[in-house]
């Protein structure tokens, strides 16, 4: 199946429903135990940072495999990408000697231009920085998305970069979501 747009809705109630399943009631969301228990076996490799993380598909086995040379707040949220394709996507067969399937998440994976990506980002955004969390950790605050001592606060908490909380707050607000 081609997408032809993100399907945040889809993405939403996707990761609402994992947060549901593995009774994760705040943050940090345990990304790793998530993906475990989905069916991906997690390997850190060296890439030469040539690839970020990548999902290799085989007779139902998936491992996500993660750059090593990561900061670990970069490699949940790539273990947390590659999760969103093993759920969200079929992925590109490749054969060598036999066929398997693979996600890469390659420098590219950021920009606006690959919908699978987007979706990916989108998935890793809404499973590690869930919107009710930052609502319930917002309350009583008048927010100031400028407040680089609050957002370094919060992605602190919730185990992520402040690049990818910064992103984050400004989706879910733009949205009017916050």
């Amino acid at each position: 199946m081609t997408v032809l747009r993100a399907r945040y809705g889809k993405i939403d109630g996707l990761t609402a429903e994992l947060l549901q399943k593995y009774r994760v009631r705040g943050p940090a969301v345990p990304v790793e135990n998530i993906a475990h228990e989905e069916g991906a076996s997690i390997v850190i490799r060296q890439f030469n940072n040539e690839i970020s993380g990548l999902l290799l598909r085989q007779n139902g086995f998936s491992i996500i495999a993660v750059e090593k040379k990561q900061p670990p707040t970069r490699r949940r949220f790539t273990i947390a990408h590659e999760l969103g394709h093993m759920m969200l996507h079929e992925g590109k067969e490749v054969r060598v000697d036999t066929a398997f399937r693979v996600n890469l998440r390659s420098p590219e994976s950021s920009t606006a231009e690959d919908v699978e990506e987007i979706e990916s980002n989108a998935f890793a955004a809404s499973l590690l920085m869930p919107e009710s969390f930052l609502k319930n950790d917002l309350s009583g605050f008048v927010f100031d998305i400028d407040d680089e001592a609050h957002i370094q606060s919060l992605a602190k908490r919730y185990q992520v970069s402040t690049q990818a909380m910064t992103l984050r707050l400004v989706n879910l607000l733009s949205r009017g979501r916050l």
